[in-house]
């Protein structure tokens, strides 16, 4: 059984409605937890995100069985990990111990029974899905825009892409071998274990044997030595060196695949055993592709094409990206796309898959018209650019600034030389604001797991950040309140 919340209040509770913050605190924590209290005491608001927040647990969940965590706790948990870039760890302590935050989750200051296991929060907030941040997202930016002004205001937006990083180490062809052997014998291995064979009694010496092998290689270098004999004779020996690691792996995925052909012949396998064995062989796929891989670039001296390459067996999805940065000669991770108001406020996401900024203008641009009708023009960069995106671009919004590639025509340099152009133009870094704000807010790197997670977390990250400007703004007119109250 699953609540909302309990709006049953008891006597020595304090109403979330009524929590005090200190507007004069430059933390981005009572920022947050005010702009999650105005969310729960207006009314209209409230009801809007109650009725999105009941979609994440199935009907029979919300109305039988062992009652769940309330999903406003679970909203409350979930900004507040990505708003401060916090892991697991420290929400549970925040949510235990600090006396706002336990007051904003409905706890009375002596309350001190209810306490929140990790395990308990780390199965709770991922019940927060993408497509239901989405609309808790338009729903939180309407609200920022009724606070600044009660009429609809013309939005202009500026666009611009950015790499979040995955949680992956630097990959190598050799190491992801590694990854792949090391979770393949450690997975068989606790399976026979279960079953009482001894077969893999020896799995991690096998690993640590395979470790040295990866750890000599890394410190092989290629000879600088002005003779040709020495130079070739160096380079065998790292070929054969690679040669050797290569034979020991091949030999250990070729006992794991025996292995389990005698686990699954003799019938000794249970249904849960037998469904791990489908991610052992998983692994088993990983491996052979990169002694695959190895073999040719080392041995055969082949050179790999990127679109055959894996960067991690463990986050498959991650992505080899060099935007040319000074001192940044790649990131591991995947683009994502955000266009955001003259306000600060993200209105729209999109984490790029295999795509460039110029095959997602069109699209991302669409999809926050469709959701803030009253979008009236937007800025991009020139990677956006094409001549079919500015016809369709111009056709969604009233006003494009879309600086065009390569030398001008001079139909248009007289486009971007005109006042009005200009006056975007210069704008357009704004975004650059929200993006580092999003990087220094938990959007730097990805700690979730698989791309759903993925595209969880950025998207948890965009309703944080936004709720936090949300709470800025009522942070600021109480400060000017007060300021007027101390005049008169």
């Amino acid at each position: 059984m699953r609540k909302i919340i309990d709006l049953q209040m008891k006597f020595w509770k304090k109403d979330i409605a009524n929590v005090e913050f200190d507007p004069q605190s430059r933390d981005e924590i009572p920022k947050l937890l005010m702009g999650l209290q105005y969310i729960y005491r207006t009314t209209f608001i409230r009801d809007e995100v109650f009725n999105v927040l009941k979609t994440i647990v199935p009907r029979k969940n919300h109305e039988t069985g062992r009652p769940g965590m309330d999903l406003w706790k679970i909203l409350v948990l979930g900004t507040l990990r990505l708003d401060c870039s916090f892991d697991y760890d420290k929400v549970q302590e925040m949510a235990n111990n600090h006396t706002k935050v336990r007051e904003m989750l409905g706890h009375a200051r002596t309350d001190f029974d209810s306490q929140y296991p990790l395990q308990t929060i780390k199965d709770n907030v991922p019940l927060l899905t993408p497509q239901v941040l989405d609309q808790i997202n338009q729903i939180v930016v309407r609200a920022g825009h009724n606070i600044i002004t009660k009429k609809a205001p013309e939005l202009r937006g500026s666009c611009d892409s950015f790499v979040v990083e995955t949680d992956v180490h630097y990959p190598t062809d050799t190491n992801l071998l590694f990854d792949a052997i090391r979770k393949m014998i450690s997975l068989i291995a606790i399976i026979c274990s279960e079953i009482g064979i001894t077969e893999w009694r020896q799995s991690h010496h096998n690993i640590m044997k395979v470790k040295g092998l990866l750890r000599a290689i890394q410190r092989l270098n290629r000879s600088t030595s002005k003779d040709e004999a020495k130079r070739a004779k160096r380079d065998q020996f790292i070929v054969d060196a690679h040669q050797h690691y290569i034979d020991i792996c091949q030999g250990l995925v070729s006992r794991v695949k025996d292995t389990i052909f005698i686990l699954r012949d003799f019938g000794l396998l249970s249904v849960s055993q037998d469904f791990r064995l489908g991610a052992i062989h998983e692994y088993i796929l990983h491996a052979e592709r990169q002694i695959d891989q190895t073999r040719r670039r080392m041995i055969l001296d082949e050179k790999i094409p990127h679109e055959e390459k894996v960067f991690s067996i463990f986050e498959p999805h991650t992505e080899w990206i060099s935007k040319g940065k000074a001192g940044v000669p790649q990131e591991l991770g995947l683009r994502v796309c955000v266009l955001k108001d003259q306000y600060g406020f993200i209105l729209h996401h999109q984490v790029l898959q295999r795509q460039t900024d110029d095959k997602i203008a069109v699209e991302i641009t669409q999809g926050t018209k469709d959701r803030f009708p009253n979008l009236t023009g937007c800025s991009f960069d020139k990677g956006f650019y094409s001549p079919a995106n500015k016809t369709k671009l111009e056709k969604t919004v009233d006003y494009v600034v879309l600086p065009r590639k390569g030398r001008l025509s001079a139909r248009d340099k007289e486009t971007e030389q005109s006042e009005e152009f200009i006056k975007y133009r210069r704008k357009h870094s704004a975004v650059e604001s929200s993006i580092n704000a999003l990087e220094n807010h938990g959007l730097d790197r990805c700690l979730d797991h698989g791309l759903d997670g993925f595209k969880r977390y950025v998207a948890l990250s965009v309703v944080a950040r936004n709720i936090q400007i949300l709470g800025h703004l009522l942070q600021q007119k109480e400060l000017k309140r007060q300021k007027r109250r101390k005049a008169a």
